[in-house]
């Protein structure tokens, strides 16, 4: 089994031009790819299984990342079911040479975990075993539940 805070990964994307949408912005739709892969990471850190995407349950676009800033996207797993896994992410806009960010989008996802088939096995139940954890927990929670 494995903790909160055990499931977290952090990842970095430099956005491009050919990431850009109109507005020299990353584009919608490669921030949630990447949010999508790294929830992913976090899922099947979690299940110990291959993990795919069931639902997004959320997600909200709060500020852009212009072309040229790293998206640094923070994923971990807040809640298991049976066969399922819910991840909340959010995403922050990096200037490179600072270091200094910015959150831009939030969001939750449901993952399940699945055999070599495809057909949905149990997950573990998830420990919430530190002050961090419980920290890191509601967190998810209230931004789920607002």
């Amino acid at each position: 089994m494995q903790a909160v805070s055990e499931t977290r990964i952090t990842n970095r994307q430099r956005v491009q031009p050919n990431h850009a949408n109109n507005y020299e912005a990353v584009h919608g739709g490669n921030l949630m790819k990447w949010m999508d892969e790294v929830g992913a990471m976090a899922a099947m850190r979690f299940a110990g299984e291959t993990c795919v995407t069931a639902a997004v349950d959320e997600f909200s676009f709060e500020r852009p990342i212009p072309v040229g800033e790293t998206a640094l996207i923070d994923a971990y797993v807040f809640d298991a079911g049976r066969t399922s896994v819910r991840v909340f992410l959010r995403a922050y806009r990096e200037e490179p040479r600072s270091g200094e960010t910015q959150q831009t989008t939030a969001a939750c996802f449901t993952f399940v975990a699945v055999d070599d088939h495809g057909e949905p096995v149990p997950v573990p139940s998830l420990r919430v075993e530190t002050r961090e954890d419980e920290r890191l927990q509601a967190t998810a929670r209230d931004a789920v539940d607002s």
